[in-house]
């Protein structure tokens, strides 16, 4: 038989399968297929995926929008301290009026440089030895801290697009196994004992990349906010460090 022969022999086959349904089954066309239906035919471990996937899908939406509004608010707390600190006034009252109220991770690093410049004051006046690199080292251990505060929750976004899309192909799998269970108990290949159970497989899968596209473009997004942030701290410490070094060099300057 040539090729021609055969594609028709095929065609026919799907047409005489979608056309004679078996007594007690519907036909596909009176099938629910709405979501909530599709979830309920599911079988109970497609049904835990689905439920995993959903509750993913939301934590996920969480993190972007509190991190979406924690990085802008931190943004405006940056350009602020920054417009105080390069006002010119002294940075022993800027000090003095953030103090321990430090509400942001510039803040936080500028306090603990400061904290650390006026422990190294010594009380017959001058500095200690080694005040620059005590300086440099808190703020390094601030920033730190701070990176890690400022990207908290972010590696789960990026395992959810990681892992979401195989959760939702593992459902898929054992919806399809399930499927040609069915059609190996009814004996028929029609599209009314087919339909459904491919429907509520594919199903799962669609919930898996509702999970995971979001979480994957948000992840990237926020991650570079968060470089961002955290590149600006460093610069800040740079450039605070020149300041007092600066400074150092002076009193060094003024003792000699």
């Amino acid at each position: 038989m040539d090729v021609l022969g055969l594609s028709t022999a095929a065609i026919g086959l799907v047409q005489s399968a979608a056309t004679e349904a078996p007594l007690g089954l519907p036909a596909a066309g009176e099938v629910d297929f709405s979501a909530w239906s599709l979830f309920l035919r599911a079988t109970v471990v497609v049904q835990v995926v689905m439920i995993l996937l959903v509750l993913v899908s939301f934590w996920s939406w969480a993190i972007i929008f509190d991190k979406t509004i924690q990085f802008g608010r931190l943004r405006r707390m940056v350009a602020q301290f920054e417009g105080d600190f390069w006002s010119g006034q002294p940075l022993e009252e800027l000090f003095d009026r953030i103090g321990q109220r430090a509400r942001s991770p510039i803040e936080r690093v500028f306090v603990a440089g400061m904290t650390e410049w006026n422990r190294s004051v010594r009380k017959v006046g001058g500095m200690m030895p080694g005040t620059q690199q005590r300086v440099e080292r808190a703020m390094d251990v601030a920033i730190a801290r701070e990176s890690e505060e400022i990207t908290k929750r972010l590696p789960f976004l990026a395992t959810v697009g990681s892992v979401s899309p195989f959760v939702g192909l593992f459902g898929t799998v054992w919806g399809i196994k399930h499927s040609f269970e069915s059609i190996a108990m009814q004996q028929s290949t029609n599209l009314a004992v087919v339909a459904p159970g491919i429907a509520e497989a594919l199903f799962a899968t669609a919930l898996g990349l509702l999970a995971a596209i979001p979480a994957v473009v948000a992840y990237n997004r926020l991650q570079a906010d968060a470089d961002r942030l955290t590149g600006g701290l460093e610069n800040f410490a740079d450039e605070f460090s020149t300041i007092l070094g600066r400074q150092l060099d002076r009193q060094s300057g003024g003792e000699a």
